[in-house]
């Protein structure tokens, strides 16, 4: 166990036009390690006057200043900057992460790089966003469709991953010409400070990107509803999602949002059972289970599920659980103490509605901070809490089935439609069932792989939008169609001089 007397806390401010401020009533907060009980981080508390200032030098950045209309390829440069001093403060970025978040450090490390990828992906678009001409109207008319930055972008970012997921949306924005005003998750708003000190450094001019620490009551619905704010992008649960929407219709901004899950693995009995297994384990237990992608549901062929679901058992007990710090740990600690409550009223509706407890079930006795058992529950049916609802903890529901198509039923049976594991060796049941899913990802013979080119977004009440790869555009952009007249025009009512009548 790391000796928490060791962690010290850490002083920010807001970053608004440019300049490091505290908030203007003077109010803070702090963040306590949920591993260690100890402070990690004092904020300021920002209001909407604070907020009113970061947009209103966001709007003045857009409407005024060099970073819209900038050459693409210096844009490209300073992202790409971004991502260089990413990769170099990745020890630091990623310690920070692990003490907020109470993820481990080892992944840590791995969402740190995976999100410089992003920033240095999202670079090459500063010079690939593209329009489109249209020589094909008449020789008297010729047609160009531009795509233009849509203007100010709030994003509200979640607390499970909070540098990887800024990255997937900030990037992005400032690729195609955007300013941005963020509200980092209030309990992990660290490492998204941070990278706006990186950012700054790399070159990023003033008021370009403005980032508020705080409440998301006090500040993240307003900024949702804003009136200058041109866009929002949101990721977290779905009934929060339900609220931007909402708060968005002032101005009918537009909205991109990244909801929550409910994941299946459909594991067929032709498949190759070790790999499975080790993707069942870890696409439920990565992050504590706290990611809208993990993989909650498990699906077995009924041949195979007694010994199928055994291993998956003994698997689970011997993940190492424990101090995020120590990079032999597996499974860190649960977030907060709202979270943990959810998670243990979760398995407790399992137990009621009659699932069969397998493994775990409980918080883990220890000295500090908040630890939840890897948990496993047998004889799911699809239409119990837990195999309905987003736990966003270490739980796995197992359910069976006969056939392909009561797979793919039961794979659909949720409001959500994020993303599915599907394991066979059979190459009709793989496009069928990756065809049948209603879900915006479909992993086959994998899980949780996810590379900068390839769009994410999900399905139903999983969200709206793509972000990642080229398509990632289209949230940032507006499409404005220019049509040139080429030549004398015919007017409308004037008659020609040889048809006057007679």
């Amino acid at each position: 166990m790391i000796v928490s007397s060791a962690i010290a806390a850490r002083e920010y401010q807001n970053l608004i036009d440019g300049a490091w401020v505290d908030a203007a009533d003077g109010g803070t907060f702090e963040r306590f390690s949920p591993a260690h009980d100890v402070v990690v981080g004092r904020y300021p508390s920002a209001g909407v006057a604070d907020l009113d200032r970061a947009v209103a030098a966001a709007r003045r950045a857009f409407d005024e200043g060099p970073w819209p209309t900038m050459p693409g390829v210096e844009r490209a440069r300073v992202l790409g900057r971004v991502a260089d001093a990413i990769r170099a403060e990745a020890e630091d970025l990623a310690y920070v992460e692990a003490l907020e978040s109470g993820k481990p450090v080892s992944q840590a490390r791995d969402e740190v790089l995976s999100s410089a990828d992003l920033w240095e992906y999202a670079a090459t678009l500063c010079r690939h966003t593209y329009g489109d001409t249209y020589n094909t109207l008449g020789p008297s008319m010729f047609g160009m469709v531009l795509r233009e930055p849509v203007g100010v972008v709030g994003m509200i970012t979640p607390w499970n991953f909070p540098l990887l997921i800024i990255s997937q949306k900030l990037p992005f924005a400032l690729a195609v010409g955007c300013t941005a005003v963020v509200k980092p998750a209030e309990i992990t708003p660290g490492t998204t400070v941070r990278l706006a000190q990186l950012a700054q450094d790399a070159g990023l001019p003033e008021g370009v990107l403005n980032v508020v620490t705080g409440s998301g009551r006090v500040i993240g619905t307003p900024l949702a509803a804003h009136p200058d704010v041109d866009m929002l992008s949101f990721t977290g649960s779905t009934d929060v999602g339900r609220r931007v929407i909402e708060a968005s219709k002032g101005n009918l901004k537009k909205v991109e949002l990244e909801l929550g899950g409910k994941n299946p693995q459909v594991v067929f009995a032709d498949a190759d059972l070790d790999a499975a297994l080790d993707a069942v384990v870890y696409g439920v237990y990565f992050n504590m289970g706290e990611c809208c992608n993990s993989g909650s549901r498990l699906l077995v062929e009924r041949t195979i599920a007694d010994e199928f679901v055994e291993r998956v058992v003994e698997r689970a007990r011997s993940v190492p659980v424990g101090d995020p710090l120590d990079p032999a740990t597996k499974v860190g600690a649960i977030a907060t103490d709202e979270q943990l409550g959810k998670i243990t009223e979760l398995v407790a509706s399992g137990s009621a509605e009659g699932a069969d407890l397998l493994l775990g079930g409980s918080r883990l006795e220890t000295d500090r901070g908040r630890f939840m058992a890897p948990t496993v529950f047998g004889g799911v049916r699809p239409t119990m809490r837990i195999a309905r609802e987003e736990i966003f903890g270490p739980v796995l529901s197992v359910l069976t089935f006969d056939t392909r198509d009561e797979a793919v039923r039961i794979a659909n049976s949720t409001a959500f439609g994020l993303s599915a594991g599907v394991w066979t060796r059979d190459l009709d049941t793989a496009i069928g069932m990756s065809r049948a899913i209603r879900a915006g990802t479909i992993w086959v013979n994998t899980f949780l792989d996810g590379y900068p080119e390839l769009p994410f977004g999900g399905y139903k009440e999983s969200g709206i939008g793509r972000e990642f790869g080229r398509f990632s555009v289209d949230a940032f952009t507006e499409l404005k169609t220019i049509q040139m007249h080429l030549g004398p025009r015919t007017s409308w009512w004037m008659p020609r001089p040889d048809s006057a009548t007679r």
